[in-house]
Protein backbone atom coordinates (compact mmCIF):
# COMPACT_ATOMS: atom_id res chain seq x y z
CA UNK A 1 0.00 0.00 0.00
CA UNK A 2 1.39 3.52 -0.96
CA UNK A 3 1.38 6.19 1.94
CA UNK A 4 2.26 9.43 2.44
CA UNK A 5 2.84 11.61 5.74
CA UNK A 6 0.59 15.06 4.95
CA UNK A 7 2.67 17.71 7.40
CA UNK A 8 0.15 20.83 7.29
CA UNK A 9 1.49 24.66 8.46
CA UNK A 10 3.95 23.38 10.82
CA UNK A 11 5.79 27.24 9.83
CA UNK A 12 8.29 29.41 12.66
CA UNK A 13 5.14 31.84 12.89
CA UNK A 14 2.38 30.26 13.27
CA UNK A 15 4.15 27.24 15.71
CA UNK A 16 6.05 30.13 17.58
CA UNK A 17 3.18 33.06 17.34
CA UNK A 18 3.95 36.46 16.90
CA UNK A 19 3.02 40.15 18.06
CA UNK A 20 -0.80 39.28 17.22
CA UNK A 21 -1.00 35.28 17.72
CA UNK A 22 0.59 33.23 20.66
CA UNK A 23 2.17 29.94 20.27
CA UNK A 24 -0.04 26.97 19.30
CA UNK A 25 -0.51 24.72 22.60
CA UNK A 26 2.78 22.40 23.54
CA UNK A 27 4.64 23.58 20.55
CA UNK A 28 7.87 21.52 21.70
CA UNK A 29 5.62 17.85 21.97
CA UNK A 30 4.33 18.57 18.47
CA UNK A 31 7.66 19.47 16.80
CA UNK A 32 8.96 16.31 19.09
CA UNK A 33 6.07 13.77 17.23
CA UNK A 34 5.90 15.47 13.88
CA UNK A 35 10.12 14.46 13.64
CA UNK A 36 9.15 10.99 15.36
CA UNK A 37 6.97 10.01 12.68
CA UNK A 38 9.18 11.70 9.84
CA UNK A 39 11.43 9.13 11.05
CA UNK A 40 8.87 6.43 10.62
CA UNK A 41 7.87 7.52 7.30
CA UNK A 42 11.12 7.49 6.05
CA UNK A 43 11.58 3.68 7.40
CA UNK A 44 8.33 2.68 5.40
CA UNK A 45 9.31 4.74 2.11
CA UNK A 46 6.32 6.62 2.51
CA UNK A 47 6.02 10.14 0.60
CA UNK A 48 6.27 13.12 3.49
CA UNK A 49 4.75 16.24 1.89
CA UNK A 50 4.82 19.89 3.72
CA UNK A 51 1.88 22.55 3.29
CA UNK A 52 2.62 25.99 3.38
CA UNK A 53 -0.18 28.73 3.67
CA UNK A 54 0.96 31.86 2.24
CA UNK A 55 -1.00 33.62 4.65
CA UNK A 56 1.65 33.10 7.31
CA UNK A 57 4.16 35.80 7.88
CA UNK A 58 2.92 37.17 4.47
CA UNK A 59 4.55 34.24 2.80
CA UNK A 60 7.96 35.26 2.93
CA UNK A 61 11.01 34.79 5.18
CA UNK A 62 11.84 33.23 7.80
CA UNK A 63 8.54 33.07 9.42
CA UNK A 64 6.79 31.52 6.65
CA UNK A 65 9.56 28.57 6.23
CA UNK A 66 8.83 25.20 8.01
CA UNK A 67 9.93 25.30 11.38
CA UNK A 68 13.64 25.06 12.19
CA UNK A 69 13.49 22.67 14.72
CA UNK A 70 11.57 20.37 12.07
CA UNK A 71 13.84 17.49 10.65
CA UNK A 72 12.87 18.06 6.85
CA UNK A 73 14.00 15.25 4.94
CA UNK A 74 15.73 15.88 1.62
CA UNK A 75 13.38 13.68 -0.12
CA UNK A 76 10.24 16.04 1.45
CA UNK A 77 7.98 18.04 -1.39
CA UNK A 78 6.95 21.23 -0.34
CA UNK A 79 3.41 22.84 -1.78
CA UNK A 80 2.10 25.93 -0.74
CA UNK A 81 -1.40 26.98 -0.45
CA UNK A 82 -3.77 30.24 -0.64
CA UNK A 83 -6.61 28.35 0.97
CA UNK A 84 -7.69 26.67 4.28
CA UNK A 85 -8.02 23.32 2.25
CA UNK A 86 -4.67 21.92 1.42
CA UNK A 87 -6.10 20.41 -1.92
CA UNK A 88 -7.28 23.51 -3.14
CA UNK A 89 -5.61 25.46 -5.88
CA UNK A 90 -2.05 23.09 -5.16
CA UNK A 91 -1.01 20.42 -6.66
CA UNK A 92 -1.59 18.15 -4.00
CA UNK A 93 -3.69 15.48 -5.25
CA UNK A 94 -2.74 15.38 -8.50
CA UNK A 95 0.51 13.96 -6.72
CA UNK A 96 -1.25 11.98 -4.29
CA UNK A 97 -2.85 10.26 -7.42
CA UNK A 98 0.33 9.70 -9.71
CA UNK A 99 1.85 8.07 -6.76
CA UNK A 100 -1.21 6.01 -6.19
CA UNK A 101 -1.48 6.96 -2.24
CA UNK A 102 -4.55 4.99 -0.06
CA UNK A 103 -3.27 6.01 3.18
CA UNK A 104 -2.63 9.85 4.60
CA UNK A 105 -0.94 10.28 8.06
CA UNK A 106 -1.87 14.11 8.62
CA UNK A 107 -0.38 16.32 11.18
CA UNK A 108 0.01 20.20 11.53
CA UNK A 109 -1.55 23.23 12.62
CA UNK A 110 -4.43 24.67 13.23
CA UNK A 111 -6.43 21.64 14.47
CA UNK A 112 -10.17 23.37 13.58
CA UNK A 113 -9.17 24.71 10.51
CA UNK A 114 -6.66 23.45 8.17
CA UNK A 115 -6.07 19.96 9.62
CA UNK A 116 -10.61 19.37 10.14
CA UNK A 117 -10.60 20.03 6.56
CA UNK A 118 -7.83 18.17 5.05
CA UNK A 119 -8.88 15.11 7.27
CA UNK A 120 -12.53 15.21 5.61
CA UNK A 121 -11.27 16.53 2.02
CA UNK A 122 -9.34 13.70 1.73
CA UNK A 123 -12.24 11.19 3.29
CA UNK A 124 -14.19 12.44 0.53
CA UNK A 125 -11.54 12.18 -2.10
CA UNK A 126 -11.01 7.75 -1.56
CA UNK A 127 -8.04 8.31 1.01
CA UNK A 128 -7.90 6.23 4.25
CA UNK A 129 -6.75 8.91 6.74
CA UNK A 130 -4.89 8.29 10.18
CA UNK A 131 -5.07 11.21 11.94
CA UNK A 132 -1.94 11.99 14.42
CA UNK A 133 -4.07 12.70 17.71
CA UNK A 134 -0.75 14.25 19.13
CA UNK A 135 0.60 15.64 16.44
CA UNK A 136 -1.64 18.50 15.67
CA UNK A 137 -2.06 21.66 17.86
CA UNK A 138 -4.12 25.03 17.59
CA UNK A 139 -4.61 28.31 20.00
CA UNK A 140 -7.29 29.21 22.52
CA UNK A 141 -10.53 30.26 20.50
CA UNK A 142 -12.58 33.09 22.34
CA UNK A 143 -14.98 30.12 23.27
CA UNK A 144 -12.82 26.74 23.73
CA UNK A 145 -9.13 26.25 24.70
CA UNK A 146 -6.87 24.83 22.67
CA UNK A 147 -7.20 21.69 24.93
CA UNK A 148 -10.90 21.54 23.90
CA UNK A 149 -10.20 21.77 20.11
CA UNK A 150 -7.95 19.54 19.91
CA UNK A 151 -10.04 16.96 22.13
CA UNK A 152 -12.86 17.70 20.10
CA UNK A 153 -11.43 17.05 16.84
CA UNK A 154 -9.52 13.69 18.21
CA UNK A 155 -13.36 12.74 19.35
CA UNK A 156 -15.30 13.67 16.18
CA UNK A 157 -12.53 12.81 13.52
CA UNK A 158 -12.01 8.87 14.85
CA UNK A 159 -14.26 6.94 12.57
CA UNK A 160 -15.42 10.01 10.05
CA UNK A 161 -16.41 8.43 7.07
CA UNK A 162 -17.69 8.72 3.45
CA UNK A 163 -18.94 5.46 2.87
CA UNK A 164 -15.62 3.75 1.19
CA UNK A 165 -12.82 5.76 3.40
CA UNK A 166 -12.78 7.11 6.54
CA UNK A 167 -10.27 8.23 9.36
CA UNK A 168 -8.64 7.00 12.49
CA UNK A 169 -6.81 8.86 14.95
CA UNK A 170 -3.96 7.12 16.75
CA UNK A 171 -1.11 8.23 18.62
CA UNK A 172 2.31 9.25 17.52
CA UNK A 173 3.77 5.80 19.15
CA UNK A 174 1.49 3.30 17.46
CA UNK A 175 2.79 2.59 14.15
CA UNK A 176 1.11 4.72 11.84
CA UNK A 177 2.39 3.36 8.65
CA UNK A 178 -0.02 0.00 9.24
CA UNK A 179 -3.02 0.92 9.20
CA UNK A 180 -6.01 -0.01 10.83
CA UNK A 181 -8.84 0.81 8.52
CA UNK A 182 -9.41 -2.50 7.24
CA UNK A 183 -10.23 -3.95 10.91
CA UNK A 184 -13.19 -1.18 10.80
CA UNK A 185 -14.72 -2.35 7.17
Amino acid sequence: MNQALLIIDVQQELVDGNSEEKSVLNKEALIENINLVIDEALKTDASIIFIRDKDVADGKGPGFQIHSDVNVPKTAITFDKSATNSFYGTPLMEFLKEKAIEHLVIMGCKTEHCIDTAVRTATVNHFDVTLVSDGHSTTDSPILSAVQIISHHNEILHGHYNVDNFSVVRTSQEGLFQPIHHHYR
